[in-house]
């Protein structure tokens, strides 16, 4: 899901969600006013790892109030990821239909000085996730990243590509996708890629806190991608749980991308960010573009981490909607805080 987004920042002294293809399923409204008309026995009970993480309290948030799902977050110190022998109880205890694997070790530039606890975390403790899952006989829809690519494709990644991790964090979490696969074969991995919420740390709430403080904010501009509303990949994957809930003869499982729709550079989704909050009435700076030589980091990342997302929309109807619009929404509820 890749952190820090290599901003570099200097003062001066002067100055998708997912709209679902679906003909009766089109946006949230439509979705919450679903709600009454499910059939008892289509109820799905998620159990999500990362209890801290953006997508797990964007997945508990979506189902708040609603009769047909219901979500349980498990977290530290209950299930602890570096503590594999916390995994199966925890999850035994959470009683699930489908287990959303969405805890992490994120720190891009920190793993490639704690690469056995990446490794630990990402991949050992991700596979221990989806053989829980299989124990408990349940699907596991595992949380993946665009870092396991390299970045030199000319155009979006497709899930067959080639992978090819610059880094210790790509390389970990391409190793958990291998472990989730051999543990539980009924199984979903999901790549996203540039995350944000109202929730946790990510890359909107930095550039509203350094707007805060800054005149001036220097962003990379030469690094490609999707930015991604935790909040539309919550919304989707409870849409996934009730098609496999649903569909018990479901065999199309595997790897598939989920993004916001439309590509943007860090620098250009600065501006989004600042010009959308500037209009709410809150904190604003002129983003300085960059080079990503201007800004060397520990960790290399992707130049071009854009995702093809039309096997999710061939499979499971959807279509991801504009970024913009994903993330308008929440600058918006972030700067009305």
């Amino acid at each position: 899901m890749g952190a820090d987004p290599r901003a570099a920042l200097r003062r001066r002294a002067a100055g998708s969600r997912f709209s679902r293809k679906q003909p009766k399923q089109s946006g949230r409204k439509q979705l919450n006013g679903e709600r009454g008309r499910e059939q008892e026995g289509d109820h799905v009970r998620l159990a999500v790892t990362g209890r801290e993480g953006q997508v797990a309290a964007s997945l508990v948030e979506a189902a708040r109030g609603r009769d047909d799902v219901e979500v349980v977050a498990v977290g530290r110190p209950a299930l602890d990821l570096a503590r594999p022998d916390t995994v199966f109880a925890a999850l035994e205890a959470a009683r699930p239909d489908i287990v959303v694997s969405a805890a992490a070790y994120t720190a891009v530039d920190q793993a490639e000085d704690e690469k056995d606890l990446a490794f630990a975390v990402n991949a050992t403790g991700a596979g221990k996730v989806a053989e829980a899952a299989a124990r408990l006989g349940v699907p596991v829809i595992h949380l993946s990243t665009d870092y396991v690519f390299d970045g030199t494709k000319d155009g979006a990644y497709v899930e067959t590509d080639p992978t090819a991790p610059l880094g210790v964090y790509g390389a970990s979490k391409l190793a958990g996708e291998a472990a989730v696969a051999a543990a539980n074969p009924r199984h979903l991995i999901l790549r996203t890629a540039w995350v944000y919420s109202p929730f946790a740390k990510n890359f909107v709430k930095t550039m509203l806190r350094l707007a805060g403080d800054r005149d001036e904010i220097s962003v990379v501009a030469d690094q490609w991608g999707n930015p991604t509303s935790a909040l539309d990949i919550a919304d989707a994957i409870l849409q996934m749980a009730r098609h496999l809930k649903a569909s018990p003869s479901f065999e199309e499982w595997g790897v598939y991308h989920i993004a916001g729709d439309g590509d943007a550079s860090w620098a250009e989704f600065a501006r989004r960010i600042l010009v959308t909050s500037m209009e709410k009435g809150g904190p604003g700076a002129v983003v300085r573009a960059i080079l990503t030589a201007d800004y060397p980091t520990k960790a290399k990342r992707p130049a071009n981490s854009r995702l093809d997302c039309s096997k999710l929309t061939a499979t499971f109807g959807w279509r991801c909607r504009p970024w913009c619009a994903a993330c308008d929404e929440v600058v918006k509820r972030l700067t009305a805080l």
